[in-house]
């Protein structure tokens, strides 16, 4: 089964600018987990936008977790609580406790009565318990946010995510604030949940290599075009660095002595 099905997609922020994507054919198997790579501006950012029905004024045929999404609406509520996204600046409310930032995934499970008094089933008591759990976050659940550490906080971030029992978990750049003890931490956490729940993780990373151990697959965007999509694996390591520095620098990797 399929998470993810892309076909003849293009997208432009501006009419007659250079397409911010433009992908023929991508597909993400269900559970799978895949690190999209590439310099600041080569659509990876745009591309997990258009995965989560963010997007708008795209062209071509999109399907997530068997949901075909329109680029002219937003998906229902349905359908956006299967995407979690956990967010570079951790996007938490600091004022907020662990357990009450944790408790906001519940949100498109809740009705708009239930949502503005706060009220909660025992199911979401339950998730919202698990999701702190999973995340070993138990004796920080009264803290508030903005007594946290950077690490801590990404916690809370992945367990709000969590909390919305999705499909798919999009990760924008989760590692980019966190020293690399704490990263590989993180990455740990997110492999081993979306295992435990048999989700698919999407992952945007300017580190490759320390990223590359932990997902099935490496795809590399330039200028919005998929240009490789490999088996993470010790053998194609070389490959995914040596693209990965063409496209960070082409004058410097053309530059580079054949002996490197």
């Amino acid at each position: 089964m399929q998470a993810l099905s892309l076909e003849n997609i293009h997208f432009g922020y501006k009419s007659g600018d250079e397409p911010a994507l433009d992908i023929g054919r991508l597909e993400i198997g269900s559970g799978e987990r895949v690190a999209l790579i590439g310099p600041s501006g080569a659509g990876k950012s745009t591309l997990l936008k258009l995965i989560d029905g963010r997007l708008r004024n795209w062209s071509g045929k999109a399907v997530v977790l068997g949901e075909t999404i329109s680029s002219r609406r937003t998906p229902g509520r349905t359908f956006s609580r299967k995407i979690g996204f956990v967010f570079q600046e951790f996007a938490l409310i600091e004022r907020q406790t662990v357990f009450e930032n944790v408790r906001n995934g519940r949100l498109g499970h809740l009705s708009t009565a239930r949502s503005v008094f706060g009220r909660l089933t025992p199911e979401d008591y339950k998730q919202i318990l698990t999701a702190i759990e999973e995340t070993g976050l138990q004796e920080l659940m009264h803290r508030r946010a903005d007594e946290l550490s950077g690490g801590q906080r990404q916690r809370v971030a992945i367990a709000r995510c969590l909390a919305q029992q999705p499909g798919m978990i999009l990760a924008d750049e989760p590692i980019s604030n966190l020293d690399p003890v704490r990263a590989r931490e993180i990455l740990d956490l997110l492999v081993k949940v979306c295992e435990l729940r048999q989700a698919t993780l999407i992952i945007t990373t300017h580190q490759p290599m320390l990223v590359r151990t932990y997902v099935d697959r490496i795809i590399a965007l330039s200028e919005g075009s998929v240009i490789l999509d490999e088996e993470s694996s010790p053998a194609s390591a070389a490959q995914v660095m040596a693209v990965y520095e063409e496209m960070a620098d082409p004058l410097a990797a053309h530059n580079k002595p054949a002996s490197v």
